[in-house]
């Protein structure tokens, strides 16, 4: 689909990659904001208390994200010594990713409603396209980002539920295996046609949908 938009839709790759940049950004910058709230300067030393997205990109990780639409940004540090409450503390860290992609999802589909309910769009357009992108990016983002496995941002969850040193093998081997797994999970999804990562897209779809109050995959359909 990216290398498709290169040649045939240009500008709707701009937008494709400005609302990518915008999502990961603020995602990004909120770790680093959360960090900094709960009393580490980490991520601040790092330059990473910025919306400046080339603080935040890996480069590796965008062209692997243009080429076959998956990829990453930098990781942000902290340091758990510098929390009050490591465990808690890291978990509110971790979520404030997330989190900010539903606030930013959920304000694009308030401006996209709102537009749509005017009649402001006889045709697609680029705010059209750039609108439905930001909120569905964002939605993917968040719930792929839930997912309990390391390195993501839901791991930080097990942390804080599986607490008991009878849990601790059973974290080890999440933290071993489930990369591995989400590894092949997502080279499944780039060389088959198979929706592997159904349980990120249903519910991203249903949750703009109900957002928009018009059914996302349709309005994503009229862009491409």
């Amino acid at each position: 689909m990216i290398l498709s938009l290169i040649a045939q839709q240009p500008m709707l790759l701009v937008v494709w990659l400005a609302a990518i940049l915008i999502s990961l950004t603020v995602h990004e910058f909120s770790h680093a904001w959360m960090a900094n709230m709960k009393g580490d300067k980490t991520a601040e030393l790092a330059g990473r208390l910025t919306l400046n997205p080339l603080a935040h990109i890996d480069w590796m990780g965008m062209l692997l994200l243009v080429t076959f639409g998956f990829g990453w940004a930098k990781p942000v540090p902290f340091n758990p010594y510098n929390l009050k409450d490591p465990k808690i503390d890291a978990l509110w860290i971790a979520l404030a990713g997330p989190i900010s992609n539903l606030v930013m999802a959920t304000l694009a589909a308030t401006v996209l409603r709102g537009l749509l309910t005017a009649g402001m769009f006889a045709q697609v357009d680029m705010l059209f396209a750039f609108l439905v992108l930001l909120i569905i990016i964002n939605l993917f983002l968040m719930f792929f980002n839930l997912i309990p496995i390391y390195p993501l941002d839901g791991s930080k969850i097990l942390d804080a539920i599986l607490i008991k040193p009878e849990h601790q093998k059973i974290k080890i081997q999440i933290m071993t295996y489930g990369p591995r797994v989400l590894f092949g999970l997502v080279i499944l999804s780039i060389v088959t046609s198979f929706n592997i990562f159904f349980f990120v897209s249903a519910p991203s779809y249903g949750v703009c949908s109900a957002l928009v109050g018009q059914n996302c995959q349709y309005l994503l359909a009229l862009i491409f």
